[in-house]
């Protein structure tokens, strides 16, 4: 277990107990611990499956499956940059060197700090504000290489 989830498995209990203990209750325990943990822990998914008495496979099946939950550990902040056609002729693919080199991550990465996941998503559906950028869910248009960083910053700082 990690040093993290090792240090109180009550923190998955304090979550499991808000739900009713059936199948239909899984999901959104799953999206709980993706909140309060930036993913969902291998030894969240054990507790879970011995509580409510489902096979663990089951739930990784699910933690694979919604694109919602990830498995492995994710930034506090997560940047979503539209490479749709619209966003990628108007110049995702810069936006994109420019966050993986300030930010020293990859796409489809997360920082050695744990701040920031920086994702690569096909459509966000605001063409007309392309390239669009997401932190944390707010849409940021017309982005560019020159300004992307600093709005980051000021973002995730306010």
């Amino acid at each position: 277990m990690t040093k993290d989830a090792t240090q109180d498995l009550s923190r998955f209990d304090r979550i499991i107990d808000r739900y009713e203990k059936s199948e239909e209750s899984l999901l959104a325990i799953l999206q709980d611990f993706q909140r309060e943990f930036h993913y969902v822990p291998e030894e969240g998914m054990r507790r879970l499956s011995e509580v409510m008495g489902v096979p663990l496979s089951k739930l990784y099946a699910m933690g694979t499956f919604y694109k919602a939950l990830s498995l492995t550990p994710r930034g506090r902040h997560t940047i979503k940059v539209c490479t749709g056609t619209a966003c990628h002729l108007k110049g995702a693919p810069q936006l994109l060197e420019t966050l993986e080199r300030e930010l020293k991550v990859r796409r489809n990465g997360t920082t050695e700090d744990g701040e920031f996941t920086l994702e690569c998503v096909n459509c966000v559906g605001a063409c007309a504000m392309a390239p669009v950028v997401l932190v944390d869910e707010v849409y940021h248009g017309q982005s560019r290489p020159s300004k992307i960083v600093d709005m980051v910053k000021k973002h995730v700082g306010s």
